[in-house]
């Protein structure tokens, strides 16, 4: 599909600057997942993970201080070879990463993990929820499961930028099944790289929801949140909780959701 192959040079163009971003951050004692996660994911002692979308494996390395071992899956080449250089920055030796498209997992990895974790804005780069899904169920054991915490559809649809303002424009369609088209990427943890084009995709919560019933998981729990994983405008960081908040929006509408389905 031409579109994940423009993702993926597009991200590829990132994966050294995350890399030294977020190997800072881990040197000044900030990687840790964000509150809801630490709250919901529960106890990791013993268990396989599995990481999809790992990025450069910051989260990844945060899941393998208590997992028994974390599997990092990334589509993006550069991001995998920044992910194995960051884990050897700091003797992380209970991990590995894997090249692999999530909606198209090798069938070597299948029944192997107990936890499925996939977090913080990954699901508008899928094309196809339920080959996603389908991946998932495959490499989870009886018992296992997954666990989500990304962007709310809903608060997709708004105009980010305006937002910051207290604007609320829905400028993209809830519904819309085209993916957005941008000649850019990034900005939240470097500089964005212009000159290459990313396809981000709006997925419906019905959408998510049944595409995992779909694939034969049980939906355990469905949470939103007022909060947010990045400043996209006129947010402000608690850093307590590991997330931004809106200003003005105690209560108005979700920005983020985690769920957890068994299998």
């Amino acid at each position: 599909m031409d579109e994940i192959a423009s993702n993926r040079l597009a991200w590829d163009t990132l994966a050294e600057a995350h890399y030294r971003h977020y190997k800072e951050r881990i040197e000044r004692g900030e990687n840790r997942l964000n509150m809801h996660i630490r709250e919901e994911l529960g106890d990791l002692a013993g268990k396989r993970v599995a990481h999809l979308q790992c990025n450069v494996g910051f989260d990844t390395l945060a899941l393998a201080e208590s997992a028994a071992r974390v599997t990092g899956v990334d589509l993006a080449p550069e991001n995998v070879r920044c992910a194995q250089r960051l884990a050897e920055d700091f003797g992380i030796g209970n991990v590995e990463f894997v090249e692999a498209d999530v909606c198209d997992l090798p069938a070597s990895l299948n029944g192997r993990f107990d936890v499925a974790f996939t977090s913080e804005g990954v699901l508008g780069w899928l094309p196809d929820l339920d080959a996603w899904a389908r991946g998932v169920r495959r490499l989870l054991v009886d018992g296992g499961f997954l666990y989500v915490f990304d962007s709310h559809p809903f608060y997709l649809a708004f105009d980010e930028d305006k937002l910051g303002r207290g604007e609320y424009d829905l400028a993209y369609p809830y519904f819309g099944k085209e993916p957005d088209v941008e000649d850019r990427i990034g900005g939240y943890a470097s500089e964005p790289k212009e000159g290459v084009t990313s396809y981000f995709w709006m997925h419906p919560v019905s959408d998510i929801l049944n595409a995992l019933v779909g694939a034969g998981l049980h939906i355990d729990a469905f949470n939103e949140f007022s909060e947010n994983f990045f400043d996209s405008g006129g947010h402000v960081l608690s850093p307590e909780k590991g997330l931004y908040e809106l200003p003005g929006n105690d209560g108005r509408f979700p920005m983020t959701f985690s769920l957890r389905a068994s299998a």
